[in-house]
């Protein structure tokens, strides 16, 4: 029946098509914004947020300057927040949450009570590893992760679940923040025992660990990680944390939560955007793209190789065929993206640690030279930086972080900041967000069935 049933799709499909493919020149043609981006580049202004700012050029005459990128949680630098705790030799990750919860910065003992109160809330509800994670396993642990928390709103520790007052959604958005490394970190040992083979094994949350430490500590059977590890991925879950209302999955949970529909609903809805290649996917998709280059180079410090290289990928005879030098360029950032300079640093730091210096070296060799790439290829003329993901997969490979964990990570980072955009929009928004779509469809006549 089903082969049956996929013989009419493909007999269909071309018809489909032609109903469904809209030409391009429309777009321009009655002024669209594809993208919600002006035709520089620009983001058609769609909202305001007092949460996290992303700035990456500045509008000179009606001409996009470049400048050097800037990315501010609640008005304050991620790079002075990272470059504070690095001095103090502690982690900041739990910092960043209040930071972007609460609007504020908390004292050294506010932090401690906060910490201690998130840790408590990291255990999932009794029986739900079993009945909701293991009993339906996933291959995918974003779309695990995503069927988790539409389950959670039937364990609501409140029995409120639908509830959009501001204190609700606080004790949803803090509950969420800590589990979403327990689901994750169980999802991930479900996917390995039922789809992979190996041993099942679970660790119950530790309240005594950083959120960072903790989840080395429940995702590795022995527990054991070091500090530096523990430094790195806390880094990255600060960087990860927040990227302004605009970015896919935040404008996603805004749309939802714009519809007054449950904080469960709307989260699910933010880790389904997450889960595309083009947002939180990237990630992987640069690392497989390097392993390949590297795969392909007889010298990683022969520059003419690598830019012959780079260049086929570009026309798309390398690759995958997309024609894109994954974890270059961005939307918004044009000189850099601060997220990828403080990472370089930590994946510099990892590198001489761990003797792949060799490699590392290649990556900077590329950042460097992919920009002239595409200028030479494609006559873009324009600064193309290192993105967040240039890095971050280069990083968690060096921290042994299995592959499919690398957006989930993404995940338990971004939620801080789908919980902040999603409690401003229920408290300011006051529309449901519904922007209009011309049609361009010829108006037809209704022909009775016995007459086509």
């Amino acid at each position: 029946m089903k082969e049956n049933f996929s013989k009419y799709i493909d007999a269909i499909l071309e018809q489909h098509k032609s109903f469904s493919e809209i030409p391009k020149h429309y777009y321009s043609d009655y002024n669209v914004k594809r993208g919600l981006r002006n035709a520089d580049g620009t983001g058609v202004l769609a909202g305001l947020t007092a949460v996290g700012e992303v700035h990456g050029y500045v509008l000179d005459e009606g001409t996009k300057a470049p400048i050097e990128g800037k990315l501010r949680y609640r008005g304050i630098s991620i790079d002075d927040i990272v470059e504070n705790c690095d001095k103090e030799d502690r982690f900041g990750f739990e910092e960043v949450i209040f930071l972007l919860m609460f609007g504020e910065l908390p004292t050294r003992d506010e932090l401690a009570s906060f910490s201690r109160a998130l840790a408590a809330q990291r255990t999932l509800p009794e029986n739900f590893a079993e009945d909701m994670i293991l009993k339906a396993p996933s291959n995918n642990i974003m779309n695990k992760l995503a069927r988790s928390v539409l389950a959670l709103y039937s364990y609501d520790s409140d029995d409120n679940p639908d509830d959009i007052s501001t204190a609700n959604l606080l004790r949803q958005s803090f509950e969420l923040i800590a589990q979403f490394p327990t689901l994750v970190a169980y999802a991930y040992a479900a996917k390995k025992h039922y789809y992979d083979g190996t041993s099942l094994v679970l660790h119950n949350p530790n309240p005594e660990l950083s959120i960072a430490e903790n989840f080395f500590y429940m995702t590795r059977a022995n527990h054991r990680f070091t500090k530096t590890e523990a430094r790195a991925l806390d880094r990255a879950l600060m960087l990860h944390a927040e990227h302004g209302g605009g970015n896919n999955s935040a404008f996603s949970i805004r749309v939802l939560s714009s519809s007054n529909t449950d904080t469960y609903s709307a989260v699910a809805a933010a880790i389904g955007s997450l889960k595309g290649p083009k947002h939180g996917g990237a990630n992987e998709k640069t690392l497989k793209q390097m392993v390949e280059i590297e795969n392909n180079l007889k010298d990683w410090e022969d520059e003419k190789e690598i830019y012959d290289y780079l260049c086929k990928i570009v026309r798309k005879e390398a690759g995958d065929g997309s024609g894109l030098i994954y974890g270059i360029g961005h939307a918004i950032y044009t000189i850099s993206d601060p997220r990828a300079v403080i990472l370089k640093e930590s994946a510099r730091e990892l590198a001489e640690e761990m003797g792949r210096q060799k490699e590392f070296k290649l990556y900077e060799t590329i950042e460097r030279i992919a920009p002239q790439v595409f200028k030479d290829e494609k006559g873009i003329d324009f600064p193309m930086p290192a993105n967040v993901d240039f890095y971050s997969g280069f990083i968690y490979q060096m921290l042994n972080i299995p592959e499919e964990l690398y957006t989930p990570i993404f995940a338990m980072a971004r939620i801080v900041g789908w919980c902040a955009h999603r409690i401003e929009e229920v408290m300011t928004g006051g529309k449901i967000i519904r922007p209009a779509y011309k049609n361009i469809m010829k108006r037809r006549e209704y022909t009775p069935i016995n007459e086509r």
